[in-house]
Order: C-alpha cells, then structure tokens, then sequence
C-alpha cells in the first residue's frame, strides 16, 4: 500500500472523471445513432470534409496537450527576480507531493522568490553540489520505501556520500503513520543530506495523511523564508472562540522586546487536552481602530452582514479578519462586493507553556514591531489590541516531533528567549509524572528582568524535580555569554546523561541559539553520535 495519503489508496480523482466523461460521449453516441436513417457515405469523404476533420483532430489533440501541460507540476519551472534560484523538488507516487511542491514554489514566487522546480529523478549530485537552497517535497510508499519515480535518484545519487557544504535545504515528508516507518524516505532524504554537510533551513515537517495543520506549520515556514510573513493559509483553520482572561508584562524594562504572559480560557463546556510541546494556532485580527478608520472613509455600515470564510458576518467583524485594503482601490464597492475582495489574515503559531492540568493554557510573546513600527500581526493582536475578556480564535495542533520522552529517560532541556514556553510545559508534565532527572539551560538578556517563569523554575528546582539549571544573560558581563556557552562549560556532564540515555530538547531561536547549540553538541559528542541522536528521537527541536 502506499503511505503518503490516504487519497493514494483509492484512483485518483482526475482519472476517475476522464474515465466517467468518455462512458458518457460514448452513451451519447449511441442514443445518437437510431437518428441516422440515411445511408452511410460510400465513397471516401470529399477534399474539404478531410480538410475540416484535420483541423479538428489538430486543435482536440494540441487542447488535450495544452490541459495536460496545464495540469501537472511543471518538471522545470523557472521564476527569475534577478537573485539565485531556490530549487523545489518533488518525489510523489499519486501526484500528492507534486501539487504542494507547485504550491510551494508558486508561494514563493509570489513572494518574489526566484524559484526552479523540478523532479527528484531529474537531479544528481553536481547539481546539489552547484544549488545554495532547495526544498524537496517527498511522500513514502509501502514501509518506508521511496516512490517509483525517486528509485533511480536512489540509486545513483542517495546511495553515495556526497560533500554539499553550502547547500542550505528543508525537508517536507508526507506519510501515514499507521506504518512502522513513518515518513521514512523524508527522514532518509533529511539525514543524507546532513551527512553530506548540508545546513538545514528549518526542521523536517512530517505530514500525517495530508494533514491540514503541519502543512500550515509548512507554510508559517516558508513565510518565515520569504521574509513574507504574512502569505495567506492554504487552507482555513478551524478556530475555537477562546477568552483572553489576563495578561501580563513580564519584563519591563527590557533591552530586548516587551514579553507577556498571557492565560486563556477554553469554550464553554470544552474539555481541550494537549501535549508538552504541542502549539496553539491563533487566528489574529486587526484593531477595531484601524477596521472603524477604514469604514469612515469608505463610507460604510459596520453592522452590514455580509459573507466570509463561509459565514455571515458584520461587514466590521469580517475586516477585524482580513488583510485591510488600500482605501483608495476599494472605494466605491458596496459591502458585500468589498467583502468578497478580502483576504483572510493568516494564522501565527505559539509554543503553549502550560499543561491541562494546571487549568489554564499559557502563551509567550514577545510583541514585535514591523520596520515601520506598526505591530506585528499576531503580537500586535495577543499584546495589544486585544483587551482582557475578548475572544480570541485559537486552535491547538499537535507537534509530534517535540512530545516528551518516556518519563525514566533523563531530559536535557535548553532555549533562549520565549523558547521557555514550550520547556516549562516540559518541566510541568515532567513534574506531574514525578520525573526528576531535568537539567534546564536557558539563556537571555538580563537576569532581572527576563529571567521569564523563574518563580516556577525556582520552585521546581527546590522541590528536586530540577537536577541541574545553567542560567546564561548575554547583557549581564562584559563579555557576551550565550546557552551554548553554557552547554560547553559542562560538556563532561553532557556525555554522562547522554551515556544514562538522556534526550535533549531545544525550543528558541532558529537564528544564533538553534545553530549554536547544534555546533556544541557536534563538538562535544561528534557527527555520528548527534545523528544517532536524531535518528533515535533523542535530540529534538521546536525552532522559530
């Protein structure tokens, strides 16, 4: 069976239709053919019949070609903006993952991205070598195997060492996990790679029978990529209405960005459950000032129902959720032609802090400001413009790839910044399973004022459910100190807990923290036993 989608288990839709329009003119044909009660033309068709009927099997046939060329994954699709081309490969057994890698490549095109794509079968080791940035889009068949198109890709290429020091690449693996080798040739493509030097981009994204949400935590990346955070979801989210119930500033004074501590509250009658190291996809809005503002010049009625995302709506409620138009390109539109212009906003990912059995579900954000000063998107919504009591849309998605290890095992927990959000979820299921062999390295500006959820950390670390905490603010000497420092300092002791079997878990910064600490773990316990790592699910990161 094949394990990318579940689509991959019955034929495919287009097949299926072409098979259904053909049953269909043939039964035409013949509910025709009673109607023809005159002889059939003896003699051959004269000069003009032949002509007509070659002009139209030359336009059905060039059609037929020109549709089929419409319909598939370009195999070598060139975007220039003047830059280096970033490749997107594709290794698919249904079609599946040459329909996203298209996506992908059509995203980041119109982030102005100059962009090649191509098949996997299509590419070999001199190409890789010559290609600064690719992304390969790769399903799984059977138990692990790779697609048939892939094999000889496999063959002459993945079965060889290879040296692509200035490669930088990511991975998106789609599978099924109901087979034992989950996504196994992405994690085989992902680990080759690696080995041939090759820096990673973001983490591998592993894709569960075409699930909506890891593609989305696909999107957020190539977003993050394109430098073009605000590219619209490929699919709508199914939010919940949660309630902001406080918020709090946590570090005043800060020579970094305002950081808040925010608590909110499950629907009526919800009984919402979630893992350490899951996310909570928030669906922002914009201020009620700027949608008002908006509506004044365009001269336009709030309460006007109109309909978006499927629903309907005041006019004033859908702008709160889309991207705000020029006044200038609107003006004149009636609501409902105004609202079917919108582009919903996209939805922004947050590490949840918290565990259900604390009651509550806690997020960290640091508010961040765009090169014009306005608010971010998402910050500018959780930090500022919503108001305690309001309803916020939210979603929790399930991280797999960052779920605690088995209580007995020994946990290396390391971040910097809001990276503490997901490792004190850790520490709080941790500490509900009575597991106490935690060491916390975590790192930030000064300890005074961003040393975030201390209280709960100190607390912890006094009742021996902290065995080890290494602290490292980059502000407070004179020389800058950062965790991988810390990590560094107490290599011997890394190599014991990782000889006891301890895992390690990194959540923070993809830029500085996330490449640091990768390179310390690499020269303390070399390639091959971080590979290991890796493979055995012991060394695991939720990097933004």
């Amino acid at each position: 069976m094949i394990a990318s989608t579940t689509a991959a288990r019955r034929m495919p839709p287009a097949t299926v239709g072409n098979g259904l329009v053909l049953l269909g003119l043939l039964a035409l044909a013949l509910a025709f053919l009673p109607l023809h009660d005159d002889a059939w033309w003896p003699a051959s068709p004269l000069p003009a019949h032949w002509a007509w009927a070659a002009i139209a099997v030359a336009f059905y046939v060039g059609a037929s070609g020109w549709l089929l060329w419409r319909s598939r994954p370009r195999r070598d699709r060139e975007a220039t903006n003047g830059g280096p081309q970033l490749l997107v490969a594709w290794a698919s057994q249904t079609g599946f993952a040459g329909q996203l890698a298209e996506r992908t490549a059509a995203t980041l095109a119109g982030a102005g991205i100059g962009v090649r794509l191509c098949e996997l079968a299509d590419l070999d080791a001199a190409t890789l070598a010559t290609t600064s940035r690719a992304l390969f889009v790769v399903s799984t068949t059977g138990e692990g195997d790779p697609p048939d198109p892939a094999l000889a890709f496999v063959r002459d290429v993945l079965a060889a060492p290879a040296a692509l020091p200035t490669l930088e690449f990511a991975v998106l693996a789609l599978g099924d996990r109901e087979y034992d080798h989950f996504c196994g040739f992405g994690h085989r493509l992902d680990q080759w790679l690696r080995r041939a030097g090759a820096k990673p981009l973001f983490d591998l994204v592993e894709v569960d029978n075409g699930d909506a949400g890891a593609l989305r935590h696909w999107q957020h990346h190539l977003g993050l990529l394109a430098q073009a955070p605000e590219l619209p979801d490929w699919s709508p989210v199914a939010y919940e209405p949660w309630q902001l119930r406080e918020r709090a500033e946590l570090n005043p004074g800060s020579a970094g960005g305002p950081v808040f501590d925010l608590t909110l509250a499950p629907p009526a009658q919800a009984r919402p459950a979630w893992q350490a190291g899951d996310i909570a996809e928030i669906g922002p809005r914009n201020s009620n000032d700027a949608v008002d503002a908006l509506l004044a010049v365009l001269g336009l009625a709030a309460d006007s129902i109109v309909d978006f995302g499927g629903k309907p709506r005041p006019l004033a409620e859908a702008l709160s959720r889309a991207h705000l138009p020029d006044p200038a390109e609107v003006a004149g539109l009636d609501a409902r032609t105004l609202a079917d212009a919108l582009k919903p906003l996209p939805h922004r990912e947050y590490s949840i802090a918290s565990m259900p059995h604390e009651g509550k579900l806690q997020l960290l954000v640091r508010h961040m400001r765009r090169p014009d000063g306005r608010s971010g998107l998402g910050s500018g919504w959780l930090c500022e413009h919503a108001a305690p009591g309001a309803t916020v849309d939210l979603r929790i998605r399930a991280n797999p790839n960052f779920h605690p290890p088995a209580p007995e095992r020994p946990l290396v927990l390391v971040g910097n910044g809001t990276g503490i959000a997901g490792l004190r979820a850790h520490l709080s299921a941790r500490v509900q399973a009575g597991a106490s062999r935690n060491w916390l390295l975590f790192g930030e500006r000064n300890r005074d004022r961003d040393f975030h959820y201390h209280a709960d950390i100190e607390r912890w670390q006094s009742e021996g459910f902290l065995e080890r905490l290494d602290l490292a603010f980059s502000r407070d000497g004179a020389q800058r100190r950062y965790v991988q420092h810390a990590l560094r300092d107490a290599a011997d002791t890394l190599r014991a807990w990782i000889d006891d079997g301890a895992a390690i878990f990194v959540c923070g910064s993809l830029q500085g923290m996330a490449p640091g600490v990768d390179a310390a773990l690499r020269e303390m316990l070399g390639d091959a036993r971080v590979e290991q790592l890796l493979l055995d699910g012991r060394y695991c990161r939720d990097v933004y």
